[in-house]
């Protein structure tokens, strides 16, 4: 297992906070222009799920460049976002101002978050918590400044088999590799695939009135071209995993080329593709 891939999956011990911040300021700007703008939606509705009115203080947990924050933001809430990553607050402040929207930032870590218990009426963590090594720890920490009587929303990955454009990516990198299945351990991103593990993390946390619901996102069309940005933007555990494979400056043409071909496949013909992911969205209630 490669450094970046360790770090990324949080399996490298010796100055965890600083080689995360490092892996996922490195990659900000990627993610906002990539990733960030795909997941406007599944914020939304995840904070309707949790029943988010204007007025209503928010907390955005590893809120990345703002695909939680900017929603609430516009539907009327008071926002504080915070992540390890002063690069992705940074893109994140970005968006507000052009939005004409007022967010607060912070640097912080979710493991120990610097706030008073009982502080926000919903705390929320869209593919923030999930990534935790101590994912745990990252949901008592939201429960404890949520406000008695407060909501706890969480989006995280559901089944990785059936999240399509894991399936892009490895079936590309085999144009190159013919027996790589996918990293050697379970990426972080799906710890929470499991439904009851959500349910049942979010009632260790001293929760109540659980509710774990499993949809369907729909990302926008992309071409090949465009699928490949988002996948190497869209979390270091993907260089990582390039970088162990040891794929050379060749091999990505020829790997890109693959995923171009298996767009097209999908597509019947078409330049682009609509892929899928399960998501499960947990609400819970302080």
């Amino acid at each position: 297992m490669s450094q970046q891939t360790a770090i990324a999956q949080g399996t490298d011990k010796r100055e965890p906070a600083t080689e995360l911040r490092a892996a996922w300021d490195r990659i900000a700007p990627g993610y906002d222009e990539n990733v960030t703008p795909t997941h406007f939606w599944l914020g939304a509705e995840g904070l309707r799920r949790a029943g988010l009115r204007p007025g209503m203080s928010v907390l955005d947990v590893a809120a990345g460049s703002g695909a939680l924050s900017i929603p609430a933001a516009r539907l009327g809430a008071r926002v504080l976002a915070t992540d390890l990553s002063p690069g992705m607050l940074d893109m994140l402040g970005r968006r507000a101002r052009l939005d004409g929207l007022e967010i607060e930032t912070r640097v912080m870590d979710g493991h120990a978050l610097e706030l008073d218990d009982d502080s926000f009426d919903l705390v929320g963590s869209q593919f923030g918590v999930m990534l935790f090594p101590d994912m745990p720890r990252g949901i008592r920490e939201m429960a404890r400044v949520a406000k008695p009587g407060g909501r706890v929303l969480v989006n995280a990955f559901g089944d990785f088999r059936k999240i399509e454009f894991f399936g892009c990516f490895v079936g590309a990198i085999q144009a190159v590799r013919p027996g790589f299945t996918g990293p050697d351990t379970s990426p972080l991103p799906f710890q929470l695939q499991d439904p009851k593990r959500l349910r049942d993390e979010l009632a260790a946390a001293g929760l109540k009135d659980v509710k774990v619901e499993t949809i369907i996102e729909t990302l926008p069309p992309a071409t090949g071209e465009r699928l490949w940005n988002w996948l190497v933007w869209s979390n270091p555990v993907v260089e990582g995993v390039l970088n162990e494979l040891r794929i050379t400056s060749d091999e990505r043409k020829e790997v890109q080329q693959a995923l171009d071909r298996l767009v097209r496949d999908r597509a019947g013909g078409g330049n682009t593709v609509s892929l899928t992911n399960p998501v499960n969205i947990g609400v819970a209630t302080k």
